[in-house]
């Protein structure tokens, strides 16, 4: 098994009215929540602030399927947000499984005692944390990057 690329990575979770984003720290140890961005045109401009800001190596973009694994409106929603991010840096942006990622960031909200209503602006957060930790363990047990790379900009027409 080959060893564990070290560097911060983001983890990225994409909704309809807010992004959450996570981050690790360089050993890949713990995902981290860092911010709820809320979507409009400038989600992607603070995304990738938050890119420069944590000096990060690579982005996991959580790719929301059916139970069943089959694409849903949010699927498309998540590769068109991953392709337009791939296009504007230069670093690896990978799409990964995140089935149940918000469905558990809810349940874990909901265990430690807040609300659906107090949670609604940190939930994106902790969905984000949760497919960034998935992307971490998968890379750790298989030794290769987590998920689907999105292919360059040039590569997308």
């Amino acid at each position: 098994m080959s060893e564990f690329r070290r560097g911060v990575r983001l983890g990225i979770d994409v909704g309809k009215a807010r992004v959450g984003v996570a981050r690790c720290d360089p050993d890949g140890l713990l995902a981290t929540p860092v911010e709820t961005v809320a979507r409009n045109d400038g989600s992607l401009t603070r995304i990738l602030e938050l890119v420069v800001e944590h000096d990060a190596i690579e982005l996991f973009v959580g790719l929301p399927t059916s139970l069943s694994g089959a694409d849903t409106p949010s699927t498309a929603d998540a590769r068109a947000f991953a392709a337009e991010l791939a296009a504007r840096t230069s670093l690896p942006v990978r799409l990964v499984d995140e089935r149940l990622s918000t469905v558990s960031a809810h349940a874990a909200l909901r265990q430690s005692g807040r609300s659906q209503k107090k949670s609604r602006s940190i939930v994106d957060q902790v969905a984000a944390v949760i497919l960034l930790q998935n992307a971490l363990d998968v890379e750790k047990q298989t030794g290769r990057p987590a998920g689907t790379p999105v292919p360059p900009a040039e590569e997308n027409d």
